[in-house]
């Protein structure tokens, strides 16, 4: 079972826009690029890099989308009381 993840992810107030940039993603557009560009949370600073995590510690709907991604994955978009989150796993362990 997987205890902890690495994740970054984008944050917009929009589904719209969120389903938009996951279409960018799929098409093969830059993650890291697209977070600096386009996320609302002060981590697009760093390519909307949250790290490593364990349980617990992100809200709930957005720990239930990372936790059951596998790495690599881009996930979402997935409504949290923050807005709308795109969830890219970097890694998990």
């Amino acid at each position: 079972m997987t205890s902890k993840v690495n994740a970054a992810h984008i944050l917009v107030k929009e589904e719209a826009k969120a389903n938009n940039l996951l279409t960018m993603v799929r098409a093969g557009q830059d993650f890291t690029d697209l977070a600096r560009t386009h996320s609302e949370c002060p981590s697009a600073k760093d390519g909307g890099s949250l790290g490593w995590f364990g349980r617990g510690q992100m809200v709930k709907e957005f720990e239930d989308a990372a936790f059951g991604g596998r790495k690599g994955e881009v996930v979402g978009p997935v409504k949290t009381q923050f807005g709308w989150h795109l969830i890219k796993i970097v890694d998990a362990k």
